[in-house]
């Protein structure tokens, strides 16, 4: 199992309800782009946030975005309000975003997600649509380059389903 499906694994099945964004959700709606880590919006309460920690205890996740790798498990202190959280951990890196640029919050993100299984794991995954609004909004030149893919995905999907 590649090691990015084993974090969305850990996050399923310790009950975090999430939504799979970014490059990932792209390969998974069948992009050729290669991540090499996994984006997901969540909403980060206390509650949530000691599931993600435990769902992660055992892979050594570690604040990518601080100047010392600070371990998550100990920063922030229980109940601190969080907005996003940048980690990296022995499976891999994972972002947990509380909103996506382009196209809104987790509420937002999960009425329009879509299923999707592999690996034994299913979970949401932001909607073809949204991802191109989410990736447009990002304007770099590598998310520019995949929403050009997507919308010749989405096209072909509109021509199979006529």
């Amino acid at each position: 199992m590649h090691k990015l499906h084993k974090l969305l694994r850990r996050l399923a099945e310790a009950g975090v309800d999430f939504v799979v964004v970014g490059g990932y959700a792209a390969v998974i709606h069948g992009s050729a782009y290669v991540t090499n880590d996994v984006d997901v919006c969540a909403v980060l309460s206390a509650d949530n946030v000691e599931k993600i920690r435990k769902a992660l205890a055992d892979v050594n996740p570690v604040h990518r975005q601080m100047h010392r790798k600070l371990s998550f498990l100990e920063v922030p202190p229980p109940g601190q309000p969080l907005q996003n959280l940048y980690l990296e951990t022995d499976d891999g890196i994972i972002d947990i975003l509380t909103s996506v640029l382009g196209v809104g919050d987790f509420a937002r993100l999960r009425e329009r997600a879509m299923r999707a299984e592999f690996s034994g794991v299913s979970c949401a995954v932001i909607s073809l649509e949204d991802l191109i609004a989410a990736k447009e909004a990002m304007g770099r030149e590598r998310d520019i380059l995949t929403v050009k893919e997507l919308r010749a995905i989405a096209a072909k999907r509109r021509l199979a389903a006529n």
